[in-house]
């Protein structure tokens, strides 16, 4: 089974390249022999036949140690597919449904009844659109300076992939707000790079608080604190109790006592956790004092 899964792997890693370089020279009007595209057809096909073959080898020993058929499913394609293209290829994934959601105008992401919605895309708003028109102009211009087919036919290729990424990852920060709970809980979002769930119980202080800091998204500095600025900007910041762990935009695994995040209108959503909070905590006093109560005798 490992020789197997190292023999789908490689070629299959040294083939991308291989058909990317096919297509780019097919737009940019190269002639390809038709052995060289027979060679990578045949291959591709190969490739293709022998990843079926492990991942149903893979599903069905899954299977057979006792997991459902979904578990299974996602346990044989761990199996097969390393961690980083599994993270990319989800991260491709949620860009494009959030494009679509957002689009087609569907609402928030994740935002269920009785949840608030904390808006933070609005302050990158412009920012974004500035960038995608620089982006935009240059697409243009290196289509009218560029004399070589292949090599335009590269730039265009990312630059149209570049201007679609900044658009759907705006996109994605629309539909995926930072959603605040019933039950007090926080989650706190970045697009589709960023999902961070805080429990209530974890919350010891909510507070307004502008910042401008300059690290990196959701890098965690000494202080066990974590920044998840919007335009180098944040608004509100949530002291916790004890870490909370979480997953960076890579897939690096990190975990923060304190995060300071962005928020278009952030008095409601510091009013609203500090009221369900709050609320929560009186809950479990009345429960603690009921569960305490010395018990009445009973009158004969």
């Amino acid at each position: 089974m490992k020789g197997l899964r190292k023999i789908v792997r490689w070629p299959f890693v040294a083939l991308l390249p291989g058909e990317f370089t096919v297509i780019l020279c097919l737009v940019g009007g190269v002639r390809v022999p038709s052995t060289a595209r027979a060679a990578t057809a045949a291959a591709t096909l190969t490739i293709v036949v022998a990843a079926s073959v492990l991942l149903a080898l893979d599903h069905r020993r899954h299977r057979r140690a006792g997991l459902a058929r979904r578990p299974a499913f996602l346990a044989a394609i761990a199996d097969t597919v390393p961690a980083p293209v599994r993270r990319l290829t989800a991260h491709e994934l949620f860009l494009s449904t959030s494009f679509l959601r957002w689009a087609t105008r569907r609402g928030p992401h994740g935002v269920r009844d009785g949840d608030l919605p904390v808006a933070y895309a609005p302050g990158q708003t412009a920012f974004v659109y500035c960038f995608f028109f620089v982006s935009v102009v240059e697409t243009l211009a290196l289509a009218f300076l560029i004399p070589w087919p292949v090599v335009h036919a590269v730039t265009l290729v990312v630059d149209i992939w570049g201007c679609y990424f900044i658009v759907a990852l705006h996109a994605s920060c629309v539909v995926r707000p930072h959603v605040i709970g019933p039950d007090g809980s926080l989650r706190l979002r970045y697009g589709a790079l960023l999902d961070i769930h805080i429990p209530a119980d974890h919350i010891a202080s909510v507070r307004l608080e502008r910042r401008f800091p300059e690290g990196r998204l959701a890098t965690v500095d000494d202080n066990g604190l974590a920044d998840l600025a919007v335009a180098s900007q944040t608004t509100i910041t949530v002291e916790l109790t004890a870490p909370v762990p979480y997953r960076r935009p890579l897939g690096k695994p990190a975990q923060a006592r304190a995060f300071r995040f962005y928020a278009e209108h952030p008095e409601p959503a510091v009013a609203a956790l500090k009221t369900r909070v709050a609320s929560l905590g009186s809950n479990a006093s009345a429960e603690t004092r009921t569960s305490t109560a010395p018990e009445q005798p009973r009158s004969r």
